[in-house]
């Protein structure tokens, strides 16, 4: 069932395949536990590489604390359920954000599947391709590694774990690197709210050394970087504006620049987990393959 599944998808999606679709990267921003500013993150780098001049897509699965709409400060009134259901087209429920930034309201992984085999599936995919020319699309999972959350960090390219300088965080983060070593060779770190570079550097060090001694041989830990704590992004958030557009000179400004950066870099050199798949089709693809 899963394999019908899954090529019967792979047939829709090359079948509405656009004349100028890109490879769009897939990048998951997950944690161990909530209050990190994982979504903080994730919109505030989306819009950067919006920014940048990149086609980005910024897709909400933190379905029990989705709240990306107050970070952008819209309004959501229909999700990708919706689609699935056949009560709204895809069109209608994307959020443009910026020029190159569009929000899609999510669901969770398994809400999503239980529609797999519906015959609206072939019409959502179609609909789909308006998506196709996305660079990036940002995931922002759930925290914590439930099976519909790791669906969504086994079918990216990157995943970013975000964790903060607190002795609980820090713990959760590891066990999430720990689950997610068992399906991926590598994963991102970010440290977020963090006194100093020197902070985040020790924080990442200890981290690494420790799952260097414990995890499978090869695991690596790469470090996207860390954003300084400041009263500018509490304010942001109050303000219901991205600190990056609201102070884009200040220090947590540039730290999600330079976290931009690295990915852009990692871009350019086309390092990709796979290749061929396109916006929101692609995803969905990569979902039905975990599935």
């Amino acid at each position: 069932m899963k394999e019908h599944q899954a090529k019967k998808l792979q047939e829709l999606v090359k079948k509405h395949s656009s004349k100028d679709k890109k490879n769009t990267r897939f990048i998951a921003i997950t944690s161990g536990k909530g209050g990190v500013g994982k979504s903080t993150i994730s919109s505030n780098l989306a819009y950067v590489l919006a920014e940048s001049g990149l086609n980005v897509g910024i897709f909400d699965a933190d379905i029990g604390l989705a709240n990306l709409d107050i970070m952008f400060n819209v309004s959501i009134k229909k999700n990708i359920l919706h689609v699935l259901k056949g009560e709204a087209k895809v069109k209608d429920i994307l959020v443009p954000i910026t020029r190159n930034l569009i929000l899609i309201p999510g669901e969770s992984g398994d809400e999503i599947l239980k529609y797999a085999d519906k015959g609206l599936f072939e019409r959502f995919i179609e609909q789909a391709s308006i998506l196709d020319t996305l660079d990036v699309m940002i995931i922002d999972t759930g925290a914590g590694i439930g099976d519909h959350i790791q669906m969504f960090l086994e079918a990216s390219d990157d995943v970013v774990v975000v964790t903060v300088p607190d002795p609980a965080a820090i713990t959760d983060a590891y066990a999430t690197i720990k689950t997610i070593s068992t399906f991926r060779d590598e994963v991102g770190l970010v440290l977020n709210m963090v006194k100093s570079q020197k902070e985040a550097d020790a924080i990442y060090s200890k981290i690494f050394q420790v799952a260097k001694q414990n995890l499978k041989p090869g695991f690596d830990i790469e470090f996207f970087g860390k954003v300084s704590n400041d009263t500018k992004v509490s304010s942001s958030i109050k303000q219901r504006i991205l600190f990056t557009q609201g102070y884009p000179s200040s220090v947590p400004s540039n730290d999600i620049k330079n976290i931009a950066n690295n990915i852009v870099s990692k871009l350019e050199r086309n390092v990709l987990v796979k290749s061929g798949d396109s916006g929101l089709g692609g995803l969905f693809k990569r979902l039905m393959e975990h599935f």
